[in-house]
């Protein structure tokens, strides 16, 4: 019931999310556009999860196929990347919007917004097909039972029988530019956002600035810490506990606490929602 529950919510509460960004035209900006399309990935991240775990947990044979374990590692990964991109992207736009405020329509235009997505969608697909194909060519010779609830790299890697090296090494050097790569622009744009939010004046403007900003940032704390603690460290530290704890932060709570984030955090967000609610043919 509880892993129901989050999933109804996630979807729901997403899905308004989508809902309020579309048919508000006061929200059609770069910002929003970001924030509809993050939704999307939470949704869909959730759906490659949690379906899954519902149905272990409704049957006795908790079984999964190898190729639809591959496909699990996949989608997930893709999704989980895209989501990387997307946070490393919406800092860039709150970048410009707070230190190039003159220019921000002009760099922030509509066909970059949709390149800088389509990029990340590659990205991710491209990261995504070198993990399963290279998890995939391990040998599994021994027991068949993974102590996850989910086909993820770490406990598939433990279950093999092959040398997982070549994964591990991967996995900090590729995944380092993956992961870190964004995490890391987004520490760097949020340095010179607050040494700009601290120059404004008035007491007002840096209320409304770091408002705007506080959201993104909780984000970007709960995703990427526990993105960071789950996969870059040795596979000899690996605890069955604390990763599947991990997990769950990361591929089921997150997305269902992204639009709550932000809508409460977000006067512009909380706005449209009364406005839909209370005037349906308004917005």
């Amino acid at each position: 019931m509880v892993f129901l529950i989050i999933l109804l919510i996630t979807f729901c509460g997403n899905s308004v999310i989508i809902t309020i960004l579309n048919v508000d035209s006061q929200l059609h900006t770069p910002m929003y556009f970001f924030l509809g399309n993050l939704s999307f990935v939470d949704i869909c991240l959730s759906l490659v999860t949690v379906p899954q775990v519902l149905k272990n947990l409704l049957l006795e044979k908790k079984t999964i196929s190898f190729a639809g374990c591959m496909a699990q590692v996949y989608f997930f990964l893709t999704f989980a990347n895209v989501e990387d991109f997307l946070l490393a992207v919406m800092a860039y736009d709150r970048y410009v919007a707070i230190c190039n405020p003159l220019h921000y329509t002009m760099l922030m235009s509509r066909r970059l917004c949709v390149q800088l997505m389509a990029g990340s969608w590659v990205l991710a697909n491209l990261d995504a097909i070198l993990h399963t194909v290279l998890t995939s060519k391990l040998s599994f010779c021994g027991s068949n039972e993974i102590n996850h609830f989910l086909c993820d790299m770490a406990p598939l890697f433990k279950l093999s029988c092959s040398d997982t090296f070549v994964n591990e090494i991967v996995i900090f050097t590729e995944g380092t530019l993956v992961v870190m790569g964004p995490f890391i622009f987004i520490l760097v744009s949020y340095v010179q956002i607050i040494g700009a939010i601290l120059k404004i004046h008035s007491a007002e403007g840096r209320s409304k600035a770091f408002s705007t900003c506080s959201s993104h940032l909780a984000v970007v704390t709960l995703y990427f810490g526990t993105i960071i603690f789950m996969y870059f460290r040795p596979s000899s530290s690996y605890s069955l506990t604390k990763d599947r704890l991990a997990s769950v932060m990361y591929t089921i709570l997150a997305p269902m606490l992204n639009p709550f984030i932000y809508s409460l955090r977000n006067n512009k967000v909380k706005g449209a929602l009364r406005r839909m609610i209370s005037q349906p043919g308004a917005v």
